[in-house]
């Protein structure tokens, strides 16, 4: 019995989500160009961080967490135009971490507040993970915000991956793709 649920449950969320588009694959050169790194070092810390292409054609995002100068924070952001996201329920991201936690951030042009959720990676374990729309909150300088108004999906303009919460040292996270699900 417990096989044939599984095999439902599978099948219907392929029915949900059989629709998709890529917005990092860096094996069809999708989601490669239009990144920016943001680190701590905008309000006076010392952490590092950068993005590359590895010769499995996967996207690199690493780097180097500090906790001095009351920093703490590595990002990077892909920029698109928005509307690029009209009607999509969810992500599903394909990756291989080292063990942290990151958090998945989708931003507006020009706002202050984003909107992400955390996901922990296993050691050199490639990990689908999926984050529904709904499970993204409003975030304010790494804090939930009340006063954010709602995500308007089609607003976004960036997605992006950052490693804080006083895990510092080195980071790896490697993204095989992202993609949005109808």
């Amino acid at each position: 019995m417990k096989i044939y649920n599984s095999i439902i449950l599978m099948f219907i969320s392929f029915l949900v989500y059989s629709q998709s588009i890529d917005l990092i694959n860096p094996k069809e050169e999708i989601g490669i160009d239009n990144w920016n790194i943001v680190n701590d070092n905008v309000m006076g810390g010392i952490s590092n961080s950068d993005l590359y292409i590895t010769k499995e054609s996967n996207l690199m995002f690493y780097g180097n967490v500090s906790l001095k100068n009351n920093g703490g924070f590595a990002s990077s952001r892909l920029r698109f135009n928005s509307g690029k996201l009209k009607d999509i329920k969810a992500f599903q991201l394909r990756v291989k971490g080292d063990g942290k936690k990151y958090k998945f951030r989708l931003r507006e042009n020009y706002r202050s507040s984003n909107y992400s959720t955390d996901f922990k990676t296993e050691f050199g374990v490639w990990m689908n993970i999926e984050i529904l729309v709904s499970d993204l909150n409003p975030m304010f300088m790494g804090y939930y915000s009340r006063n954010a108004k709602k995500l308007e999906i089609d607003k976004i303009t960036s997605l992006g991956f950052q490693i804080s919460d006083k895990q510092q040292g080195e980071f790896k996270l490697e993204i095989m793709h992202v993609k949005a699900l109808y």
